[in-house]
């Protein structure tokens, strides 16, 4: 533990920004899991709905500083490229 005032601060505040971090990343990660298995049980109408979903979290998480932009964009395009594998098959 730090000694200085300012730095104890710093290590709580780092914790409550960890833990609000953690969150957001879990609520992503969900929302990708939710839409990989709607496609790959080909239903394309939920994933659809879930395909929104998904990249809604993913650009809050990148407008937060949480993910990077274009590990964000990359994700996107990946999840993207997925519907439209099963919209053609």
């Amino acid at each position: 533990m730090p000694n200085i005032k300012s730095a104890k601060k710093r290590v709580l505040i780092a914790e409550s920004r960890r833990i609000k971090n953690a969150a957001v990343r879990s609520r992503v990660k969900t929302a990708v899991k939710k839409f990989t298995e709607a496609v790959t049980s080909g239903d394309k109408e939920n994933a659809q709905g879930l395909l929104i979903s998904a990249i809604k979290n993913l650009d809050k998480a990148a407008g937060k500083g949480i993910l990077h932009r274009k590990a964000v964009a990359r994700k996107k395009s990946k999840l993207q490229k997925a519907l439209n594998k099963i919209s053609l098959g």
